[in-house]
């Protein structure tokens, strides 16, 4: 067991988003590559387009978010949870005049980074 106390996460810029954007990285590829990280988007900020070789799940916790695919574009907000399948492609963060904070779970390893959505 493993206990990892709140506010002792490293917390760190994000490279692959718009914007401004600070990760706290809980737990990083643990058993099957398991990750928990919170993620802070400010005013508008988002992430670039990518994809996962096994599942994201995210929770969110405050503010208003988006995400989205090569087909559509959905408004979130606390409580939602959104869940991505493995090798989809897409991307989230916060609406624009908004900021937005989630918890990010994944599993199988790193994501692969595209470019930025327009």
């Amino acid at each position: 067991m493993q206990v990892i106390r709140k506010g002792s996460a490293p917390v760190e810029r994000g490279t692959t988003f718009t914007g401004e954007t600070t990760l706290e990285r809980y737990l990083a590829g643990g058993a099957e590559g398991i990750s928990l990280s919170v993620v802070h988007f400010k005013d508008g900020s988002r992430t670039h387009w990518h994809e996962h070789p096994g599942e994201q799940i995210l929770f969110i916790l405050e503010g208003r978010g988006r995400v989205g695919t090569e087909d559509e574009e959905i408004e979130v907000g606390p409580g939602d949870v959104i869940y991505t399948g493995p090798g989809e492609r897409h991307w989230h963060g916060a609406a624009p005049g908004a900021s937005m904070t989630h918890i990010s779970i994944t599993r199988g390893g790193p994501p692969v980074w595209g470019e930025p959505p327009e």
